[in-house]
């Protein structure tokens, strides 16, 4: 969705990303205030259930033709994700990442692309 230099640079930077950045990169569809979520989900719900069902889903049809990922590479990529958490420097990191508080709530969780870049420091 980003292209490939901007994915790169999320990949391989690991940095946190504000939900303005996420939209200009073309990450997200938009970035709302809190406040405005509800009254835009309301309204774009309401407008897609007024169509007729038989158009929504021929056109669902078209965009998935072209715009999902094969299940084969789907079903790579996540094989590979598993098997990074055996890799040497995985299991090196992983005592340090959960004395720091990778998964519980906290600014490590928050700030995580941050904190994994200083792990070293």
């Amino acid at each position: 969705m980003v292209g490939r230099a901007r994915t790169l640079e999320i990949v391989l930077g690991g940095d946190d990303y504000d939900a303005a950045t996420a939209e200009r990169y073309g990450w997200i569809n938009r970035a709302l205030p809190d406040a405005e979520l509800d009254a835009f989900v309301a309204n774009f719900v309401r407008r897609v259930v007024s169509f007729d069902k038989q158009a929504l889903s021929a056109a669902k049809a078209i965009i998935n033709a072209s715009g999902l990922p094969d299940p084969a590479q789907l079903q790579a990529t996540q094989d590979l994700f598993f098997k990074t958490f055996g890799w040497e420097g995985a299991r090196e990191r992983a005592p340090i990442l959960r004395e720091r508080g990778i998964g519980k709530a906290g600014d490590f969780e928050l700030r995580l692309g941050h904190h994994i870049a200083n792990l070293g420091r």
